[in-house]
């Protein structure tokens, strides 16, 4: 692990460099799709990219947990929470990789 992490400036440059888009349109260009992507998941629909994976919220339960130093009982209420599932494509791609 350690690797290099790849941010919103990384996306906007890789859509500059091979779309050929101005620098400022490539990085309104990802977060238009960024914004997109999470305002479809507060709205609690799944998003399916395709060859890539699904982004669904999920709800939770809430019910009581146990802090591990203390051994206190803590109640641990409801929440929404986001889950990937990667396409097979993606794993096959991420476990061929090397």
């Amino acid at each position: 692990m350690g690797g290099k992490t790849v941010t919103r400036a990384d996306l906007a440059n890789s859509v500059h460099q091979q779309v050929g888009l101005s620098r400022s349109e490539s990085g309104d260009l990802v977060k238009l799709v960024l914004d997109e992507l999470s305002d479809a998941l507060v709205r609690g629909e799944s998003v399916k990219l395709s060859s890539f994976g699904t982004f669904a919220v999920r709800h939770k339960k809430g019910r009581i947990g146990r802090n591990p130093k203390t051994g206190q009982e803590v109640p641990i209420t409801p929440r929404r929470v986001l889950s990937f599932r990667p396409s097979h494509v993606l794993k096959d791609k991420i476990n061929n990789s090397g």
